[in-house]
């Protein structure tokens, strides 16, 4: 884990570094501040020193969760990611549960009419939306959302969130998050929806499930204790590369539907090369990918 840490930062933070120039010299242009200001602000934020030095001072800080000053927000960038991951890990768990909670029993549904008008339209629904780019169909309903004015169109919640009861906050966020949560499980579940029939017809016509049909054992009990069970193992390791993608996946549909979260944050930055606030958000997403591998290795030596 400790070498994936270093080795994911180091080349991150060398692709950052070759972009020509850096965020002070945006600075020049400003005829009010002068050479010398500019000098100390460089060596303030230790810009002067060399590349490797620059990465093992910052590699050390991180270490203690201090990931440096934001150039163009000006506070600290720990306080910028905390207030903005909140709403992606909101997003992408909502979409996530949702996509898993409906392609698990509709892919059994599929298997188990296998070639009938139901499995044949899952299977289209599954082909149509796995070729829609999110982005799209993103475009497609915040179009439908503006003309209709059944879903906000930005923000996470509304003026008088404050004010609701807590029931009412409750609501209120979900109905804010309902149309990119849409948009981002549509897309997984299409993908998800077809592995799980496959994995279910292979589990079906397996000696195993076989075996249990000729023993005599109730049907239900085949398919949902049996056949579902190893089927699934599979998708044990798609739950780790799931957490692993909650700070990345929904940067592009958080930045069209304008939702607060850490991809329009991410985008500032890189436009704005802010070395400190894009090696931290990186630093998060990596801390991200190898403890959703870690748990989704424990979890398949548990099954």
């Amino acid at each position: 884990m400790v070498p994936l840490v270093i080795g994911i930062t180091f080349i991150s933070f060398l692709i950052i570094q070759l972009a020509p120039g850096d965020y002070l010299d945006k600075l020049k242009m400003n005829p009010q501040i002068s050479k010398e200001t500019l000098e100390e602000l460089r060596k303030a934020y230790g810009l002067d020193k060399p590349l490797l030095i620059q990465y093992f001072l910052w590699l050390l800080n991180a270490l203690k969760f201090d990931l440096g000053y934001s150039f163009s927000y000006h506070v600290p960038v720990l306080e910028l990611i905390k207030e903005r991951v909140g709403n992606t890990l909101f997003l992408s768990v909502t979409s996530g549960i949702l996509a898993w909670l409906l392609a698990v029993p509709l892919g059994i549904w599929a298997a188990l009419n296998p070639n009938r008008w139901v499995d044949k339209f899952i299977q289209l629904f599954s082909f149509t939306f796995m070729s829609i780019p999110n982005f799209f169909l993103a475009f497609l309903l915040l179009f439908f959302a503006v003309k209709t004015g059944l879903f906000p169109t930005g923000g996470a919640t509304s003026p008088d969130y404050e004010q609701l009861s807590f029931t009412g906050k409750i609501l209120d966020r979900l109905w804010h998050v309902s149309l990119p949560a849409f948009v981002l499980a549509i897309g997984s579940l299409a993908g998800l929806v077809r592995l799980v029939r496959s994995a279910m017809i292979e589990s079906l016509q397996s000696e195993y499930v076989l075996f249990a049909k000729a023993k005599g054992l109730p049907e239900k009990q085949v398919i949902y204790r049996h056949a579902l069970r190893n089927a699934l193992n599979p998708f044990i390791t798609l739950l780790g590369f799931e957490i692993a993608s909650l700070l990345s996946g929904a940067a592009l549909i958080e930045i069209i539907v304008n939702w607060p979260g850490m991809g329009m944050l991410m985008l500032d930055a890189v436009l704005s090369q802010d070395l400190y606030l894009v090696m931290g958000g990186l630093y998060i997403g990596a801390i991200m990918l190898i403890i959703g591998n870690l748990i989704a290795d424990l979890l398949l030596g548990k099954t």
